[in-house]
Order: C-alpha cells, then structure tokens, then sequence
C-alpha cells in the first residue's frame, strides 16, 4: 500500500508559488514518510542543497547529526526521521547571511503534511523562524533553548548548527554540556518508536 504522504510531497515539490522571487529558481526540499517519529523543522535549503536536493547535506548537518548522535544513514531514513524546513526552497542572499525563509510555504504546506505526520512524537524547531511559529513566545532564542523543558514532550527548540554560530556555542558551553545530552535521550526515545527500530 503506498504512504498517503508520498503523492502530497510530490505536490509539494512541484510549488512554484515563489517563483519570480527565488534566485535560483524554485527546489522544494522535504522529505518522510507518515510513519516517521521524529520531525525536524529547519529554516530554509542553503545553497549547497538547493543544488543537491539532500536537506542538511552541508557542514550544518553533520553538526546537527552529531547533536543528535545519529548516522547519516539512520538520518535519512524517511520512515523514521522527517524533514520540512520553514521555508522549502534556498530564498536568496542577504546582508550577512541567506534571507529568512519565503513566507508563504510553511502556512500552505505545513498544515497538509503535518495531518498525514501522526506518528511524530517530537519536533526539533531548529533556529528562531521555526520557534517563533510554532511556539508563539516572546522569549529570545537563547531563553528558549535554556528552557527547553517546559516545550515538551512535542517541542524541542534547538539553535541553528550552522558554522556561523560557533560564537553563539562558545559563550553557552552549557548546551553542549547540558541540553545536547538531554536532545540525544529525547531524539533515541521518539526513534525507539519507530517501524523497523525494535523499540
């Protein structure tokens, strides 16, 4: 029988409602299957993976695999680890940095995917655009990731693993001491339930 969720992305891979606004031209970037548990939200493709199509195929994403203490191989695999950024195509570049993601993707396709997405037992919101969505607070990244409890058991809010955070890493060694051990216990528990895992 074939995943549900299987003809709604290839709708969403074929959006070209951006279109005239992206630089390099629209490359949705999403990836599961309805069976998954864990859930990571992002921010938008960079432009190494506009040219791959793979999500977190840069230096990013090795950082985030090892926050996570998973293989690239349990990583990507689709019926366990789904993967939607808020924004699904490279948005262009700005002043120090990519733009924030295009406004329009995540209320027209978020809502879709999630309803097929019921297995999930934890979202990883990966930098502030998709915990000011979702967690609707006024509190600053930094707050949010300290506080990290009080978000659960669906919410995880993460900093971004880009390179250009490592400022950000060195002034609060106590996530990588304290928070990072906690993300790998809650990552293995939503793993653990999913088909294929044993758990």
């Amino acid at each position: 029988m074939t995943d549900p969720l299987i003809p709604l992305l290839e709708q969403v891979r074929a959006c070209r409602l951006c279109e005239d606004q992206l630089p390099l031209g629209p490359r949705p970037v999403i990836r599961g299957l309805s069976t998954a548990t864990l859930l990571i939200i992002g921010q938008a493709p960079g432009t190494k993976v506009h040219a791959s199509g793979v999500p977190w195929d840069d230096p990013s994403g090795r950082r985030l695999r090892q926050w996570l203490a998973i293989t690239d191989q349990q990583f990507y695999d689709e019926a366990r680890i789904a993967i939607m950024p808020m924004g699904l195509c490279y948005p262009g570049r700005g002043n120090g940095g990519d733009l924030p993601p295009m406004p329009r993707c995540a209320p027209t396709w978020h809502p879709p995917v999630l309803a097929h997405l019921q297995a999930v037992q934890l979202v990883l919101l990966i930098g502030d655009h998709a915990q000011r969505y979702y967690l609707k607070d006024r509190q600053t990244l930094s707050q949010r990731v300290a506080q990290w409890p009080q978000y659960g058991p669906r919410y995880f809010p993460l900093p971004h693993p880009s390179p250009r955070n490592q400022r950000w890493l060195r002034e609060r060694p106590w996530f990588e001491q304290e928070v990072v051990p906690a993300l790998r216990d809650r990552v293995a528990t939503a793993l653990a339930a999913a088909p294929g895992s044993g758990g």
